[in-house]
């Protein structure tokens, strides 16, 4: 079995592993050792996601984790969001590599929009108490991904998050870009190229599935 290619994103106080090929398969530690067992634990978590698109996940991919780019964080690093874009995300993407990508990105918002569905509207609280209840999460993802589509030339406003019809248009917008065959280049001035969009968009929405996951199962439940 080849190796999984990750990036590592290095700030000072948080590192993030990201695996290139597979957008949202991004978890983070307090260092390098601890980012890869992290992203390696998730490995049963992310297997919804290819699952869904139709992917061939093998169970093992995280036994191999070969490190081929490291990438200084910044305050976005710390912050706690990958904001690094990486010499693979301005890689050439041919149509099947595009289509794959995009699948990957669909499958990702049908596995938070399994769990959201599943949720209650009053989550457990996080281990400091904090944390946004069902709504408000949902009402944050789309705010977020109105902003990432700009990234991509696409100008929506935020859909409202019981307006089914607004969210799809949303969402079929950035797949449309991201289907498409790319020389690696952001489609638009200071924008993002489709690769790390790609790895950006379903790291956020999954990482907010996985804690709504979380904070509605009992505690012993996860992992």
């Amino acid at each position: 079995m080849a190796a999984t290619a990750v990036l590592l994103e290095v700030g000072k106080k948080r590192v993030f592993a990201c695996a290139l090929d597979w957008p949202g398969w991004t978890r983070a530690g307090k260092d390098e050792a601890l980012a890869l067992e992290a992203l390696a634990a998730y490995v049963p978590r992310y297997a919804a996601v290819p699952e869904q698109a139709g992917i061939a996940f093998p169970d093992r991919v995280g036994e191999r984790l070969e490190v081929v780019e490291r990438l200084p964080g910044d305050a976005s690093t710390e912050f706690g969001v990958p904001g690094a874009i990486a010499d693979a995300d301005a890689a050439r993407t041919t149509r099947a590599q595009a289509e794959r990508l995009a699948a990957l990105v669909q499958a990702s918002w049908s596995v938070f929009d399994r769990v959201r569905a599943g949720a209650p509207a009053s989550l457990r609280k996080g281990p400091r108490g904090g944390g946004r209840d069902r709504d408000k999460m949902v009402d944050h993802v789309l705010g977020a991904e109105a902003g990432y589509a700009r990234k991509l030339g696409i100008k929506q406003p935020q859909p409202a998050i019981d307006d089914r019809a607004a969210i799809a248009a949303l969402r079929e917008a950035l797949l449309e870009v991201l289907r498409a065959p790319s020389d690696g280049s952001p489609p638009v001035p200071k924008g993002w190229p489709p690769r790390y969009a790609a790895r950006r968009l379903a790291w956020h929405v999954l990482d907010h599935a996985w804690e709504m996951q979380d904070r509605t199962e009992p505690a012993e439940h996860t992992p």
